[in-house]
């Protein structure tokens, strides 16, 4: 059976101002990822002030602007947020995490495995680049294909942040082990709570998704597990995109504050 999900794959159409701009930000006039900008043309006085930076981008790097109408967005678009103006895009080119890649010396990076839609993805991609995580890493199973989506939900954030491709994470932490770095992973199956938890960086924080958690393999990887402690009695686990927030933002307070 086909799940609502799918409709998400392959887009790679950025919707709105703010993903577009972040997709602008990585642009050189020699590589520039933006094939078309499309706008409404009934929004085109009142979108003036963005169009004319538009137009000038397109100069620079190359790309189309062209006029259309609501009806055209609407049915181009996955979501109703793009405010008259999305953007035909490339795929952006993902390097695969090696033993050669040049991490930051005392870096925080994070890979989350296991979330279902690219709404939630981009919710915890959102509050891992504000909480200035390093990179995500990437499992073979993410929602980069539905990057416009993604791009939209972490208001940009997607396009911002570094990203890597990873076979398994096993592969990774052995990666991250030969920098240097602590393996960290997130579980409840632990006594050792976040809010004492000792986390200096360099880190590499794993998050499982909320039904299955990471693997067995993935967890003998790890230097130690550490879960949050609630504020009450609670059976349930947190989403993946919060526990990924609240993570991020202990291990920042730690090191930076």
């Amino acid at each position: 059976m086909r799940k609502e999900t799918d409709n998400f794959r392959d887009s790679a159409i950025m919707e709105g101002m703010t993903s577009i701009r972040a997709v602008l930000s990585s642009c050189s006039a020699s590589d520039c990822r933006i094939v078309e900008v499309l706008y409404d043309k009934e929004k085109k006085a009142k979108k003036e002030k963005e169009l004319r930076y538009l137009a000038h981008r397109a100069e620079e790097y190359g790309f189309r602007m062209t006029e259309t109408d609501a009806a055209n967005l609407d049915e181009l678009c996955t979501g109703n947020t793009h405010g008259g103006i999305a953007a035909v895009t490339l795929p952006r080119p993902i390097p695969v995490l090696t033993a050669e890649t040049l991490l930051a010396e005392r870096g925080f990076y994070v890979m989350i495995e296991g979330i279902e839609d690219p709404y939630n993805f981009g919710y915890a991609i959102r509050s891992l680049y504000a909480c200035g995580v390093d990179g995500i890493i990437l499992p073979s199973r993410n929602w980069m294909s539905a990057a416009g989506v993604v791009a939209r939900a972490s208001a940009g954030a997607s396009e911002l942040i570094d990203l890597y491709t990873v076979p398994s994470g096993e592969t990774a932490a052995d990666i991250f082990h030969t920098k240097g770095y602590a393996v960290v992973c997130a579980a409840e199956d632990t006594d050792l709570c976040l809010q004492k938890a000792k986390i200096p960086y360099p880190v590499f924080l794993v998050i499982g998704g909320e039904r299955r958690g990471i693997s067995a393999a993935l967890r003998q990887k790890c230097d130690f597990a550490v879960k949050i402690d609630y504020g009450r009695n609670f059976g349930a686990s947190l989403s993946a995109a919060s526990a990924a927030t609240v993570f991020a933002y202990e291990i920042t307070r730690q090191n930076l504050f």
